[in-house]
This record gives structure tokens, C-alpha cells and sequence, in this order.
């Protein structure tokens, strides 16, 4: 049954896409792609820009620019999925400016098409092979059916914001890791991103418990339940949950969560790439005792260690 707080603080479990196509040639014919990039990390888009190039990087790099005083690398989308791009293209190359933990990155499309707005429960975890040769599924995070039976590919960028260090998954040295016992649920449906995290947990004493997304998560906490009753509350020491995922994202699930009288006094931490203060407040309002960016390790380390010590007194 929907709750007041699912209607009201959470929404209709529903995301904006900005839809954008890459040409892509296989066996001498040319198909579009069809993929899309969550609003709320788009900042703009321009047309392509005059480019400086840059030694020693991954050929994904074509170089970086100035936008308003702030350098700006340009990660060709074609090229880091592989993609054989048609030669003699007459088009004119569009450039998404996204930002991913508060850094922002241009990623080169052929064009930007329009925004959609999809239910996450339209959208599937990617466990296929497209119609047209086989995209390495570890660079999508999910699927959903669009018009005239087409496929949209919802594309896992944070797989490049890795790629290019912007991760820091090691704390410093001065920065004392609390050790704490009992177990902690993780959702991500980035299998980076959630390796990142469960090293992060395992780190602090945690026994880690994975979901690919809210749904998995709630089918986790259930079967805890079944396990330790009404003490799931004492051994399960924290939730941390992106937000974007398929099927059911992060707000939907903790409000979900908070609802249930069984484990809302289990504390959740979002954790995202969504940098932006409107998705903190929605955090907030759907019940989340934090909102992390990814990844900052010293952040990470010590709010989670706050928000856990909090718990344990109460």
C-alpha cells in the first residue's frame, strides 16, 4: 500500500533522462544508439568546443577545455564503449556537460534528442545482448522500452568518473577508522560503485550485505527479519543506498523502509553522484539520516562512523 510519505515526500518513483543518440557502424550499416544520462546531473549542453589534447591519457580523453574559468576534461562516449563510429558523419557533435561528485565532465554525443520521463519500475537491470552486437553491459546500469519497441540504454558514467581518479577510495592517514561489529545493508546498481562501498564497510568491522536496488533491498530486509526478529534493528547497524536504481530508487526504498515499524530505526545513508541540493532535501524528506557525494573516503569514514555511534546510543 502507498503511504503519505511515498505520495508526498518521495514522488512516483520517477526519474528525467536526457535521451541522446551515437551512431554506431556494424556490417557496412549504420544504427542508432539510444541512451540516456539522469537531468539532475546535467548541467548543459553545447555544441563541440575547440579542445586542448593531453599526453598520456586514455584515448576516451579527446582533451580538455575552459567553460567560464573551470577546466573541463572530454570523455568521447563513442570510444569508451567501443563503438565504431561511421566515418564522413555530417553532423554536428553535441557535448553534455555533466557533474559527477561535484566535478564536472563533457561527454561527446551526436545528438541530444529530448528529455523523457520514465518510472523506475519501466526500467530493467542490464543482463542482455542488444540487437545489434553485444555493448559491455558493465557500462549500463539499466534498460527501459521506448516508442516503436526501441531500447534506451541508461549508461553507467560513473564507470568513467573511476576511470579517470576521481574517486578517492583511500582515507588518510591521519584519519583514525573507527572499528565497529554487526552488519550493514548496501544498494547500488553500479557494481563499481558498490565494491567501492563494501570495501569502505569492511573496513570499519561491517559484515556487508549487497542489493543491485530498492526492491533487492527490501527483499534483504525481510529475509533478515526472518533471521533475528525484532532484534534486526540492533544487528543491522546501517543502510547505505545510492539513489539512482532501477525498478525502485534510493528515496522510494528508504521511505519504504521508514514506513515499516519493523526497521525505521535503522538509519539510511544516501550515497551519490548526484551532487545537487535539491536531491539532499529529497533525501532528508524520504527519511535519510545523511547524503554523502561519491566517493570521498575521509567523508565517507566519518559520517558513517557519526550517524552508526548516534544509533548505537539511541
Amino acid at each position: 500500500m502507498t503511504s503519505k510519505r511515498d505520495v508526498l515526500k518521495v514522488g512516483t518513483n520517477e526519474l528525467e533522462l536526457v535521451d541522446f543518440r551515437i551512431l554506431k557502424e556494424e556490417n557496412g550499416e549504420v544504427y542508432e544508439g539510444i541512451y540516456g544520462i539522469n537531468v539532475s546531473k546535467v548541467r548543459e549542453i553545447i555544441k563541440y568546443p575547440k579542445l586542448t589534447e593531453l599526453p598520456g591519457v586514455p584515448d576516451f580523453i579527446e582533451g580538455i577545455f575552459d567553460l567560464r574559468g573551470v577546466v573541463i576534461p572530454v570523455v568521447d562516449l563513442a570510444k569508451w564503449m567501443g563503438i565504431k563510429v561511421p566515418e564522413n558523419l555530417n553532423i554536428q557533435p553535441r557535448v553534455i556537460i555533466a557533474e559527477f561528485n561535484n566535478v564536472l565532465i563533457g561527454f561527446v554525443v551526436h545528438e541530444a534528442k529530448r528529455i523523457r520521463r520514465i518510472n523506475w519500475n519501466d526500467i530493467e537491470p542490464a543482463s542482455f545482448v542488444s540487437g545489434h552486437g553485444v555493448l559491455d553491459k558493465s557500462k549500463i546500469t539499466g534498460v527501459t522500452r521506448i516508442e516503436n519497441n526501441e531500447v534506451l540504454l541508461i549508461l553507467d558514467l560513473e564507470s568513467v568518473v573511476e576511470e579517470l581518479g576521481f574517486y578517492q577510495p583511500e582515507i588518510d592517514a591521519d584519519i583514525k577508522v573507527e572499528s565497529f561489529s554487526g552488519m550493514a545493508l548496501i544498494l547500488d546498481d553500479s557494481a563499481t560503485a558498490r565494491k567501492i562501498v563494501k570495501d569502505a564497510m569492511a573496513k570499519m568491522g561491517f559484515t556487508v550485505i549487497e542489493a543491485k536496488d530498492g526492491k533487492e533491498g527490501l527483499e534483504k530486509l525481510e529475509e533478515l527479519y526472518n533471521i533475528y526478529g525484532d532484534q534486526v534493528k540492533n544487528e543491522l547497524k546501517i543502510i547505505v543506498s545510492d539513489v539512482e536504481m532501477p525498478l525502485m530508487d534510493g528515496f522510494h526504498f528508504a521511505a519504504r523502509v521508514k514506513d515499516d515499524p519493523r526497521f525505521n530505526e535503522i538509519p539510511i545513508v544516501f550515497n551519490s553522484s548526484i551532487s545537487d541540493h535539491f536531491s539532499e532535501q529529497r533525501g532528508k524528506d524520504a527519511g535519510g539520516e545523511g547524503y554523502l557525494v561519491k566517493f570521498d573516503a575521509n567523508t565517507f569514514y566519518t559520517e558513517v562512523a557519526k550517524i552508526v555511534r548516534s544509533h548505537i546510543k539511541n
